[in-house]
């Protein structure tokens, strides 16, 4: 099927019992058993739920993968991955990644006996320079967050396949319909479906997904054990969602390459950081890896851009009126934060300095309004300064 068709369609069938079009919310906690442990394959709403595997087959799908597995969070999903280590275990992570899963591989995960690594994984040699015989994973974020820095995935998973690692994708910037890690060789992706997949910024989950088998058998035992699972509503909405992520995706697309171009031009902005510019040093590696199903690149709707300092990001955030001052991203309706007091306030200032994170960046998450209406919102913020 086609990519927009399976968007649709994909793990959805009209309900044998009412004929109901739409998979219903399966609001259970429990399911009646015909005999001991004779059942219709549902005993417990924390082990499984059919709103849930619905999600779960449309997800994989559009992610080209067999196995998926739903979480509450992106967060929770990140937390599952970590769990297939164990203490002694080394991860190397993508340095410029979410300040939340830095945090949560520094200060909850290391606890527990796991060993980490930041470093720039756009570079095969800051790789080799910390890799150690005790290395199982690599957990890589491409495009980052929030300077928009390319890995390389097909060279990483040749790298890491070749030293019996795991590579594990944090695809949530991109969306399934622009990236697909597991067609370039990832063993795990996984997103917030908070973001792009679900794109109304009315759900929080996240969603891990292989195409591995062992991997699969220990994620499902991981979810049901733990629990980290999200509520049936919360799949029913971001299934209900994926039917139009196609859309959204090109809307998006089309408006962030706009709004880079136009940032490019204007002389109060120092840089902009967008993969779509043909100035970005990795341009031509993103328009090789991200593409949409039909071939097409695509550069996705963050752009991060440098005011000169503090200050003056404050003055330009206070004029903007369209754009919602707010964390998170991949909704409809477009975003702006300052990274270093918002998304990324929990990494030490000396880590944001080494990283090239300046209190002078501005994040945009762009939606799918006019791109007039945006433009002009950002040209009275500017003004401001």
């Amino acid at each position: 099927m086609g990519y927009q068709t399976d968007a649709v369609h994909a793990g959805q069938q009209p309900d044998e019992s009412t004929g109901a079009v739409i998979t219903p919310i399966f609001q259970t906690a429990t399911y009646a058993q015909e005999a001991p442990a004779v059942h219709k394959g549902y005993e417990y709403g924390r082990t499984g739920n059919p709103t849930r595997l619905a999600l779960e087959k449309n997800l994989a799908v559009l992610e080209r993968g067999k196995f998926a597995y739903a979480f509450s969070s992106g967060m929770a999903a990140t937390s599952t991955v970590s769990q297939l280590l164990k203490a002694g275990d080394h991860v190397v992570c993508t340095a410029n990644v979410y300040g939340g899963t830095a945090r949560y591989f520094r200060q909850v995960m290391a606890h527990f006996g796991l060993q980490f690594d930041l470093v720039d994984t756009s570079q095969i040699s800051h790789l080799e320079r910390v890799w150690r015989q005790e290395t199982k994973m690599l957990f890589v974020e491409t495009p980052t967050n929030p300077l928009l820095i390319i890995s390389d995935l097909r060279a990483l998973a040749s790298f890491c396949h070749d030293r019996q690692a795991l590579l594990v994708v944090d695809n949530t910037f991109m969306s399934p319909y622009f990236q697909r890690p597991l067609e370039l060789g990832a063993d795990i992706v996984l997103h917030s479906t908070t973001k792009f997949i679900n794109g109304h910024s009315d759900v929080v989950g996240g969603i891990v997904i292989t195409n591995r088998p062992e991997i699969a058998e220990r994620l499902a035992f991981l979810q049901n054990a733990v629990g980290a699972v999200p509520s049936p509503f919360d799949c029913w909405l971001i299934l209900r969602a994926t039917k139009t992520l196609p859309l959204r995706m090109r809307q998006i697309n089309a408006n962030a390459t706009a709004i880079a171009e136009f940032l490019s031009r204007d002389r109060r902005v120092q840089k902009v950081y967008y993969p779509g510019l043909k100035d970005h040093p990795q341009h031509e590696l993103a328009a090789r890896q991200q593409l949409d199903p039909y071939g097409q690149p695509g550069f996705g709707g963050m752009i991060s851009f440098d005011l000169p300092d503090f200050e003056t990001a404050k003055r330009f955030l206070t004029g903007i009126k369209l754009f919602t001052l707010a964390e998170s991203l991949g909704g409809v309706e477009s975003l702006i934060c300052h990274p270093t007091s918002m998304t990324h306030a929990s990494v030490p200032p000396e880590e944001r300095r080494r990283i090239g994170l300046s209190d002078g960046l501005v994040r945009l998450a762009v939606g799918i309004e006019d791109v007039e209406d945006l433009i002009a919102d950002l040209q009275q913020g500017l003004a401001q300064i």
